[in-house]
């Protein structure tokens, strides 16, 4: 039970996330969360940094799709700013949420790497759906209040994951 909340790697942020890796991997495509994982938690603000990463992946033909559980409007006005799909209302850790993200990505699990801040949403969802899991530290503290929530029990099952099933992880940055 344990291993459905292990991410597979585990870094600061998607800029330590490295791409050429991914690819060896055989991973073509990233499901990605939007709040504190691509920009704060209930903002607009794209950076020229991410921009960039972003332009990273398009050189790789690393394809990208955003997955988020926030409310619709505020996605779909990013997705469009950062030129990438969104799959919105996801309810994650729903598997028909990623479901979905695999059909805009036209790849198949083995082949996508979910990219999130949370284990029970984003890192749990990927790992019942079979696909390389990738767990990054929240951009901000600034959350909705269920997610503050959540955090004190993740926490805590980061706590074991790391103590207990480390040599597990390729790395903890």
């Amino acid at each position: 039970m344990l291993k459905l909340f292990c991410p597979d790697l585990y870094v600061k942020d998607i800029y330590s996330i490295n791409l050429d890796d991914l690819l060896k991997r055989n991973i073509y495509g990233i499901l990605i969360d939007l709040d504190n994982t691509l920009i704060p938690w209930n903002s607009y603000e794209v950076d020229d940094r991410l921009k960039e990463w972003i332009e990273q992946c398009n050189k790789r033909d690393i394809k990208l799709c955003i997955i988020s559980n926030n409310k619709a409007k505020r996605i779909q006005c990013c997705s469009e700013m950062l030129l990438i799909p969104a799959v919105i209302g996801a309810l994650k850790p729903s598997k028909a949420a990623f479901r979905e993200g695999l059909k805009l990505l036209g790849l198949a699990p083995s082949q996508v790497a979910v990219v999130g801040d949370q284990l029970f949403t984003d890192i749990l969802g990927a790992k019942r759906m079979g696909m390389y899991a990738i767990l990054v530290k929240p951009l901000s503290n600034n959350e909705f209040i269920w997610t503050n929530i959540m955090r004190l029990f993740e926490r805590r099952l980061l706590k074991i994951i790391e103590s207990r099933l480390i040599n597990n992880m390729d790395e903890i940055k």
